[in-house]
């Protein structure tokens, strides 16, 4: 009689998403240099459902907007989006909308994230 081998377990959901987020990264902060002000749009592959511009100028759609990109965005759109020194201003409150996945993953690359959320980090 054969008896079935025990399946080689795969990653956790947990680990599959982080591993996700990490490959989008930009080598540095420096890299994102997205717009400051003005109306975004975001393309469909990034904003599949619900609002698709944001004006950057009004700090709950900017908050939106980077929770979005922050999930959604591939790494080009990340580094297109994106602005360092609007991310380190308002990490401090974008963080607790983000998933810990999300937010594990940033923290964890950019150390300057959980530094007081200074934008001179």
């Amino acid at each position: 009689m054969v008896t079935p081998s025990s399946p080689t377990p795969g990653p956790s959901a947990a680990e599959a998403l982080r591993a996700r987020y990490a490959g989008r990264l930009p080598a540095s902060l420096d890299e994102l240099t997205g717009p400051a002000h003005g109306v975004v749009h975001l393309p469909l592959h990034v904003a599949w459902s619900g609002l698709r511009s944001y004006d950057l100028d009004r700090p709950r759609l900017r908050m939106g907007l980077y929770r979005t990109v922050l999930a959604e965005g591939p790494r080009e759109e990340l580094v297109r989006l994106l602005n360092r020194d609007l991310l380190l201003a308002q990490w401090p409150v974008l963080r607790t909308l983000v998933s810990r996945h999300i937010r594990q993953v940033w923290e964890d690359a950019f150390p300057e994230l959980t530094a007081g959320g200074s934008a001179a980090a």
